[in-house]
Order: C-alpha cells, then structure tokens, then sequence
C-alpha cells in the first residue's frame, strides 16, 4: 500500500454541512453534515474513485507538487 497526496477542496453550504471537491478526480464531490463527516465521506469517495482507476489500468493522479492558493480581487458590479 503507497500513500498519495490529494487536494479537497471544503465548502461550507448555506443549508448547513460542507461539500467536499476533490479537483484531480473529476466527479469525486461529497458531502457531509459536520466538517469531520465531510472528511471522512472523502476519503471514502477516493478510495473508491482510485479503486475504480486501478481497476482499470489507469493512472493515479496525485497532487504531490501542486499547491493551492486563494485570492481576493476586485471586481465591478451593478448594486442591486
């Protein structure tokens, strides 16, 4: 068993809970009620997701020298 690296992006949602992204496997979102749950449901979706990818003879991605960034920028609106 080898361990790999892979960004989740957390969301918190306006209803409550948090969805959770995984970038580097498209379609990998999840979501869980706690921030603790969100976790976990994410680790289970990419273990199935890299299962699948094994299964399949295709490559793991990982994100080991990625990083992630966060910006502000401005921007012009119409005030509503």
């Amino acid at each position: 068993m080898r361990k790999i690296h892979l960004n989740v992006l957390y969301r918190p949602e306006p209803e409550g809970g948090f969805t959770a992204i995984v970038p580097s496997l498209p379609g990998c979102i999840t979501y869980g009620k706690s921030l603790e749950e969100a976790r976990e449901n994410a680790d289970d979706a990419i273990n199935g997701y890299i299962a699948s990818l094994d299964k399949h003879n295709e490559i793991i991605p990982t994100d080991d020298f990625s990083f992630v960034s966060s910006t502000a920028v401005e921007i012009a609106t119409a005030k509503k």
